[in-house]
């Protein structure tokens, strides 16, 4: 993708066909003139890049096998004579309803014979076959006439799936011959589902039950995983589809929404070319810093600067590459009562912030704020007036910084100080049996999440940069810990023998392994190990239990007795606390409380060339940030102001990249440790001279 002289995209999903001078007709005066203005406005504001066509099935084909296409020629004219590239969607997510009503069969069930409701989005099975004919002659429809226009650089297909997971008889019927292929007969199913349980014993195939109340934990992570590999076979059908009429200079990917139910983005991503996600995020006082509470980054639309990163990372993380930013932030998102447009300034940092871990394309959602349906009010570049304004001048000055900064950072390699393992079998393992509760009281379906987020945050907050790496993707232990000096293991539920062997070698060979609550409790099946807990890890760790508890509230922890662990009055364990005996390792916190202060917080031991540090709770923000500041080595580039933060890159130029970041309304300084260049001023500094930063500022320099 870098045969550009820019190798950052800036611009927006552009709908053409929803502007009010379109309403008419798409070649009216009034819809050409509106073209116009449209694509004279993005040029100017240094735009490079838009997505088209991926909602309007029924404007392609108002009826079946009858196709209207010439629309879109306008756009992909008018957008290359001046420059801009165009990414094409396929528009399968959204059918149109001449479709759902002649094949009603096509609907979806949430549960078994109860149909979603028509009238959004993504409610059909998309594994019907009246629904894939339908789908494939449009995709091929649109592809033929349009995918060798000079100004189309790839192709989206679909648009965010796995919203949904499908209870039809057909997609239960593939279920059930997955598992007699995975697991050959009924008899090792029973075993290794434990189906001696409350008498669920399967005499033949077809006592296995719908998943509508099925209560057994090994049976609904097996489900889960089947709705993920739907969804990733969808995918590739498509991404199949659209490389018969790609060229070797276009790439395919579809749009991928983290938080989706039937998503496992590293199998997903490995049949496209590049990742591709739409990281939504709180703007205004959610992205202050020091923050004023302790952020979200599980849904889809995160609070916290810290999982604005996260969010970033998770990309990076799918195919351990480069990625596009599909859509993001132009101003208000959600819903109507949710309107938070960002502070001055905040967009240039959302953005930088984003190319630090790795984006190579930063497109908003979308060109202009919707006049009509259920998104009138999730704000556009441009507002319901059409006139630019704020948004735009600010985007506009992005688009200017790219110009002149963006190749310089080309081939950018993010820095990881620390290495978080994610788990798909794990997430799902631990949404099936939920270990967490909510504030409620009610269980967490996110549980594994909810485990693994305050460690990520922990390390950001320290002013570590983190790789998260797919467990898939350790590889060999010895050759982690040279690359990775600090591993997190936290909510590695559902994993297999070989998995926690490595981990215990990735300690011996050097690394630091951080071991959080849950991990090494049951196997690749989810069933409960018999092993001491941690199981495989406990003796590398110095550490066991066999009792452990949910926590409500915060339950205060203090250093243990010569810990070299500094922890202040805030910090403190939530939501779950391990029955943790020390045998080997030395204490480094305790629980200040009448009966949980029998048991260690957290503990280290060395292990080889390296260590293992268990901690035995969910640590809250000061506990986190403390015990990853006693993890990572001092680096002069790590601010002691509380509102900055600093991230780094290799460029493919094998330059280092710094970000400077000011997440505050308060102008600051920073002495630079390094000699170093603005790369968006041409400003030369010396090792020791303050960098200034204004309210909501963002320096991108290279060391020199």
């Amino acid at each position: 993708m870098n045969h550009r002289p820019n190798p950052i995209l800036f611009g927006a999903a552009y709908y053409f066909e929803y502007q009010p001078g379109a309403a008419d007709g798409f070649d009216t005066e009034a819809a050409r003139a509106r073209l116009k203005t449209d694509l004279d406005l993005m040029a100017e504001a240094g735009f490079s890049v838009i997505r088209v066509g991926e909602s309007v099935w029924s404007t392609w084909e108002p009826e079946n096998g009858r196709f209207d296409l010439e629309w879109l020629r306008p756009v992909l004219d008018g957008a290359h004579e001046r420059g801009i590239a165009v990414v094409l969607g396929t528009p399968t997510y959204a059918v149109p309803p001449w479709l759902a009503r002649l094949y009603p069969e096509i609907a979806g069930e949430h549960r078994t014979g109860q149909r979603f409701g028509w009238g959004a989005r993504q409610e059909v099975d998309f594994t019907h076959p009246a629904f894939k004919f339908h789908a494939e002659r449009i995709i091929r429809t649109i592809l033929a006439r349009y995918a060798e226009h000079p100004a189309v650089i790839g192709f989206q297909v679909d648009n965010e799936p796995g919203l949904h997971a499908f209870h039809n008889e057909g997609v239960f019927q593939q279920f059930a011959d997955r598992l007699r292929h995975r697991y050959g007969d009924v008899e090792t199913l029973n075993r290794e589902w434990g189906l001696v349980y409350w008498s669920h014993r399967l005499s033949t195939w077809a006592d296995l039950w719908r998943p509508d109340g099925n209560a057994q934990p090994q049976y609904a992570l097996a489900w889960r995983r089947f709705q993920a590999e739907l969804t990733t076979e969808f995918i590739a059908w498509q991404a199949g589809i659209a490389r018969e009429y790609a060229r070797e200079d276009q790439f395919v990917t579809t749009c991928i929404s983290y938080s989706r139910q039937g998503i496992d983005d590293p199998s997903l991503t490995e049949r496209l070319d590049v990742t591709a996600g739409n990281p939504y995020y709180r703007m205004q006082d959610g992205l202050a810093l020091p923050p004023a509470d302790e952020g979200d980054a599980i849904t889809w639309n995160t609070e916290g600067t810290w999982a604005l990163y996260h969010s970033a990372d998770r990309m990076y993380s799918s195919k351990q590459a480069p990625f596009l930013v599909t859509e993001t932030n132009a101003q208000a998102i959600g819903e109507p009562w949710r309107n938070e447009p960002a502070y001055e300034g905040q967009w240039r940092q959302a953005a930088w912030a984003l190319i630090s871990r790795g984006a190579s394309m930063i497109e908003y959602w979308q060109w202009h704020t919707l006049h009509f349906g259920a998104e009138t009010y999730w704000g556009g570049v441009l507002p319901h007036s059409l006139r630019p304004g704020r948004v735009y001048r600010e985007l506009a000055r992005i688009g200017a910084e790219l110009r002149r900064a963006g190749a310089a950072l080309d081939g950018l390699v993010p820095g990881a100080d620390a290495a978080i393992l994610y788990s798909k079998r794990s997430e799902w393992a631990l949404a099936a049996q939920p270990q967490i509760a909510k504030d409620d009281g009610g269980a967490d379906p996110r549980s594994f999440e909810s485990i693994l987020g305050p460690f990520y945050r922990g390390a950001f907050d320290a002013g570590l940069q983190t790789r998260i790496l797919h467990t898939g993707q350790m590889g060999d232990p010895v050759a982690a810990a040279a690359e990775y000096p600090v591993l997190v293991a936290a909510g590695l539920y559902a994993e297999d023998d070989d998995l926690l062997d490595r981990l215990a070698a990735y300690a011996a060979a050097g690394g630091h392994l951080v071991v959080g609550p849950r991990t090494g409790y049951g196997d690749e099946e989810a069933r409960a190990r018999l092993e001491v807990k941690p199981a495989r890890l406990h003796e590398a760790a110095g550490v066991w239990y066999e009792e452990f508890a949910n926590l409500t509230g915060e339950v205060a922890v203090r250093s243990a007795d010569g810990s070299p662990l500094a922890l202040d009055a805030d910090a403190a364990a939530v939501k779950w606390a391990d029955g943790l005996y020390v045998e080997g390792a030395q204490a480094l916190a305790e629980y200040a409380h009448p009966h949980y202060g029998r048991f260690a917080a957290a503990s280290t031991k060395e292990h080889g060339e390296g260590r293992v540090t268990y901690v035995g709770t969910i640590p809250n923000a000061a506990f986190g940030k403390a015990l990853f500041e006693w993890i990572a080595p001092a680096d002069a580039w790590r601010p002691a102001h509380p509102s900055l933060t600093v991230t780094s890159g290799v460029t493919g130029e094998g330059e280092t990249a710094r970000f400077v970041h000011n997440w505050s309304w308060e102008a600051t300084e920073f002495a630079l440790p390094a000699a170093a260049r603005d790369l968006l001023d041409d400003t030369r500094y010396e090792p020791g001279e303050a960098l200034r930063l204004g309210p909501w500022d963002v320096k991108v320099l290279i060391e020199s």
